[in-house]
């Protein structure tokens, strides 16, 4: 059955769907040392319920790296092509593919959309650093500044002490001076060593208990991430970062800039964005992928940016509906 939506904020509903279809078929590989089998049958499983959105959608965001999980092509047409609305689409079926091989937490299935034309589309750049915050920083922070003046002007604009603020920062080798500078400006780290889609969001969202998210991750996390902050008022810096020479010299040849920093409304230039994230393990933003005997409960984070609201949506769904309840072997009382 067609899902007809529209451009409007019921959208968001649909698109839920989507997120949790690939959560749903990502569940079974959870723990299982190879991500790689769960990211395929999470993507198959996007794409068919995208089918069933009214909605045309380019991706934006494709081309997986080496060693990470499927994704769609660039450039691809998802959803029904000829629909009413016309959007860039990022979607990432396993956020944090390492985290689903090993059964660890804050595994997501990420989706974003924009009107077409609107989602900036930075091939063939694999990494970008990153500072995202709540919306009394928008427009305060200069990226170029150190980090310690980053973090006193951020402590003023949210009325904390620098020692209250807590930093959201991926556990990486390349982090290590910047970890160093936070401690020495007197702020706290939170280290995680994947789920910069979940960070972003946390600093966006006023009393999360994380103040800020710095520091380079993936440029797809980043791209849907803009889209879910800039719904939320929040803001949002980006700097080209490649951390490979071939992502360099690609990046190079295709006259982006490593040197300048984006602003958030370069990345989306739109306020009708929608952005979904379902849990597959439970992490700091939602609840993981729970089954019994007749149900999955799944939850999963939703921002419209028309409205500004987000909302965390718990649901129960029947297995024999869901056409994954056929792991007797595994199933759970």
């Amino acid at each position: 059955m067609t899902i007809s939506s529209g451009s409007s904020p019921e959208l968001i509903y649909a698109l839920r769907r989507v997120s949790e279809s690939a959560a749903l078929a990502a569940f079974d590989w959870i723990g299982r040392g190879d991500g790689m089998d769960g990211g395929r049958a999470a993507l198959d499983a996007m794409l068919s319920a995208l089918a069933e959105v009214d909605i045309d959608a380019v991706v934006v965001i494709g081309e997986a790296g080496k060693g990470e999980a499927p994704q769609p092509a660039r450039g691809e047409r998802l959803g029904r092509p000829g629909s009413a609305f016309k959007a860039d689409i990022a979607m990432d079926p396993v956020e944090g593919t390492s985290y689903l091989a090993r059964g660890q937490t804050n595994a997501l299935a990420v989706l974003a959309v924009a009107p077409r034309g609107t989602m900036m589309n930075p091939a063939p750049a694999f990494y970008m650093e990153k500072f995202v915050a709540p919306a009394p920083a928008r427009g305060k922070i200069d990226p170029h500044w150190t980090t310690g003046r980053k973090l006193r002007v951020l402590a003023e604009v949210l009325n904390k002490d620098v020692s209250q603020l807590t930093i959201y920062v991926l556990e990486k080798p390349r982090h290590r001076e910047l970890i160093d500078d936070i401690i020495r400006a007197g702020a706290r780290v939170a280290l995680y060593p994947a789920g910069d889609v979940a960070g972003a969001l946390l600093a966006a969202i006023p009393g999360s208990g994380i103040d800020a998210l710095m520091g380079t991750g993936g440029t797809p996390e980043g791209v849907m991430s803009a889209c879910a902050v800039r719904g939320l008022g929040g803001e949002f810096l980006a700097r080209i970062d490649p951390q490979l020479h071939t992502e360099a010299k690609a990046v190079r040849e295709s006259g982006l800039s490593t040197s300048r920093w984006y602003a958030r409304d370069e990345l989306i230039a739109s306020d009708d964005v929608f952005f979904c994230a379902t849990g597959i393990t439970t992490g700091l933003m939602v609840d993981g992928v729970e089954r019994t005997r007749t149900h999955y409960k799944v939850q999963t984070m939703m921002v419209i940016g028309a409205t500004g609201e987000r909302q965390i949506i718990t649901s129960y769904l029947p297995r024999e509906r869901t056409g994954q309840s056929q792991s007797a072997a595994r199933d759970v009382a």
